[in-house]
């Protein structure tokens, strides 16, 4: 069996298209891997094929989506790779590499639409309840729920908030998203005063766990006076789950689709939404426009005196 190698060359335009992105468009670290390892799996079937990258069409490229399709991508993975490659070819193309975007001819495969889960009232005071705040770390846990109901927050942003991007006295938090993009988010009164009660009571006995005398700025402090990881908060997440009774299935991500769907149903405007949860594109944020009309639907339902 002969063994292809992979042109030094095609590698090299990848890892030049990597780095511009990773200079000029600021994307996080998982983006950047997940853009790499896209482009290099495509760079590998066009050496497989016999391809150079530099010269393929649209029909070379269709088949490449043929191959992906054949291997049981789902369409939310296919329209993954066709974006890393209309990025690739619009930057060659712009670097005079190529003289035409193959990509141009090229339209989406359609995605089945997937409505977010989310979290009704109900459920999100049986998980708030199930908080013993007896206790340090009980009393930790409700104010990290209670911030993630808050603000819509991604779990890696709950993860690496740092104290100084608190700001209580006026009720708001700096978040960090991704790309280091910043914005600022609201927090409502229940919030406040739950952080306030962790920050002035729960978290300094936790620090006393670190006996190395180090010092801390990230705000949630896990039972060895360490800063809490992302793992170690959705860990934290599960557990109230199940404590409970709640469906398991669920990840703290449901708080922010909930959040997101609220504000959308208490009339909030989508661009303010979109600005609130941190997304670079609008039609992200539209998803819970849908999922706010389905919740509309099932009140009238359950209401009006013609439904049955």
């Amino acid at each position: 069996m002969v063994k292809v190698s992979v042109s030094h060359l095609q590698i090299h335009y990848v890892e030049q298209f990597v780095g511009y992105l990773s200079k000029v468009r600021n994307l996080s670290e998982n983006t950047l891997r997940s853009y790499q390892t896209d482009l290099m799996a495509f760079v590998q079937w066009c050496n497989r094929e016999g391809i150079d990258t530099t010269e393929a069409d649209h029909r070379s490229l269709r088949l490449y989506l043929a191959y992906l399709k054949q291997a049981r991508y789902s369409a939310k993975t296919l329209n993954r790779h066709l974006s890393a490659l209309r990025g690739f070819y619009k930057w060659m193309q712009r670097e005079k590499l190529i003289s035409s975007d193959p990509t141009l001819a090229l339209s989406n495969p359609r995605a089945p639409r997937n409505l977010p889960h989310t979290m009704t009232d109900s459920d999100v005071n049986r998980l708030l309840e199930s908080c013993d705040v007896s206790t340090a770390v009980g009393l930790r846990d409700r104010a990290f729920l209670e911030f993630l109901y808050a603000t819509g927050a991604r779990i890696s942003e709950v993860a690496t908030l740092r104290l100084e991007q608190l700001d209580l006295s006026h009720g708001v938090v700096r978040l960090f998203g991704k790309g280091s993009k910043e914005r600022i988010v609201p927090l409502y009164e229940s919030a406040i005063e739950w952080l306030k009660k962790y920050l002035q009571s729960s978290r300094p006995t936790l620090l006393l766990k670190d006996k190395t005398g180090s010092s801390h700025s990230v705000l949630f402090i896990s039972v060895r006076g360490k800063d809490m990881s992302a793992d170690s908060l959705r860990k934290v997440f599960s557990s109230y789950l199940t404590a409970a009774g709640l469906d398991s299935s669920l990840s703290p991500h449901a708080m922010r689709h909930t959040y997101a769907t609220e504000l959308l149903g208490g009339g909030a405007d989508l661009r303010i939404v979109q600005e609130l949860l941190g997304h670079e594109s609008l039609s992200t944020t539209q998803v819970y426009t849908h999922l706010s009309v389905e919740r509309l639907k099932e009140a009238a339902k359950a209401a009006h005196p013609r439904s049955e």
